[in-house]
């Protein structure tokens, strides 16, 4: 939206993760080959911004982000004319792009595999010639991403119409503005779990500006690690995390909002030793990695045997077999894995992480941090 606005928007409190540094390089330094690396959000935003744009690229990414599926984005772009064409297998990235203004019209899109296609598309809807009539298509996945991309799109002065199956966006541009970016609940969700897996009921966390009324999704972490013993208090400045006795025998949610909690969530209750059943998965398969299937594997080596369900759900009965008697975590290229593996070092002494630098792509001083929260950590 920034770009889009022209670029001379004020943007404070900006992440300095791989993802977001991927994405000013490349809208700041636009060129022929454009490489992503492992970044998802940016390859589904800058497909869009680029095929609706006087831009000409050839759009790329890391082995995994190759096999990471971009059809539903492209065919809907397609149909409002823009000219992209596969470079490899078909619905895959590269892709090349020549960029040009979009008519608009209407369109139907795939809602239960990725909310990232249609903010993509939302985005760069007032800047077609007619607006852009979005119709959604199937059970809406991680909607709360939807609607945070509308609110945000309103704040810099966009027209949007949004319900349940229809979102309405109408021409016109964005205006310049001064906007402060909110700290990132999804990342506050390693620390719930690191206190949840503590073994002192003394110990209090405090994160600062994460806000009650936020546009997040993820905001819900605090609602979902309740029952598993931690309260939250809110105040002005952020928000504090204490230990409560009321710790539920199972557990149960429903995801489908939330899919980036997904390990957290899992894990944690593993190493509680809380049986679970955690419903809402189907997207986990297109991420970094196939999530459901790494969880799996990797839980196995702590052992917890869990189970997977018609592709979308996992569960737990509570039962333990052997562990391994030296235990490293493999985190497939993916941060959140490694991010949510590291509490299991309260359970299991001397736990390892491969590859430990993933978690630049979201919370690059991820390891710092817990070294200033006491952890002991050491390279191997």
């Amino acid at each position: 939206m920034r770009k889009l606005g022209g670029g001379k928007t004020e943007i404070h409190n900006l992440s300095d993760c791989d993802d977001t540094l991927v994405m000013v390089k490349v809208l700041q330094e636009t060129s022929e080959i454009t490489d992503i690396h492992a970044a998802g959000t940016a390859m589904r935003f800058l497909t869009a911004y680029f095929a609706a744009t006087d831009n000409k690229t050839l759009l790329t990414g890391t082995d995994r982000m190759r096999h990471r599926p971009i059809k539903i984005l492209v065919d809907a772009l397609l149909t409002l004319g823009a000219d992209i064409r596969y470079q490899g297998e078909v619905g895959f990235p590269p892709i090349s792009i020549r960029g040009h203004r979009l008519e608009g019209g209407n369109v139907t899109v795939p809602s239960n595999v990725s909310s990232q296609y249609i903010s993509a598309l939302m985005m760069i809807a007032p800047y077609m010639t007619n607006g852009l009539t979005i119709r959604l298509s199937g059970n809406t996945v991680s909607s709360t991403y939807i609607r945070l991309t509308s609110e945000l799109m309103k704040i810099f002065g966009a027209k949007v119409n949004d319900d349940n199956r229809e979102i309405q966006v109408l021409p016109g541009q964005y205006n310049l503005a001064s906007f402060n970016v909110e700290n990132d609940w999804s990342a506050s969700s390693y620390w719930y779990e690191i206190l949840a897996l503590s073994e002192s009921s003394d110990d209090t966390i405090i994160l600062p500006g994460l806000y009650r009324n936020s546009l997040q999704g993820d905001s819900k972490v605090a609602e979902l690690f309740r029952p598993l013993g931690i309260e939250t208090i809110y105040d002005n400045g952020g928000i504090q995390l204490h230990k409560t006795r009321a710790v539920v025998p199972s557990y149960s949610a429903d995801l489908t909002e939330q899919p980036d909690l997904a390990q957290t969530i899992v894990v944690t209750c593993a190493m509680k030793g809380i049986p679970f059943n955690i419903k809402g998965l189907q997207s986990l398969r297109i991420k970094e990695t196939d999530r459901l299937k790494a969880l799996r594997i990797e839980l196995d080596k702590l052992g917890i045997r869990i189970k997977e369900h018609h592709g979308d759900s996992l569960s737990w009965d509570g039962s333990i077999k052997d562990v391994q008697d030296e235990i490293i975590i493999d985190t497939y290229d993916d941060h959140r894995m490694a991010m949510a593996f590291a509490p299991c070092a309260f359970r299991h002494k001397g736990l390892g992480i491969r590859n430990p630098q993933v978690v630049s792509k979201s919370y690059p001083n991820y390891w710092k941090d817990l070294r200033q929260a006491g952890f002991k950590i050491k390279d191997i």
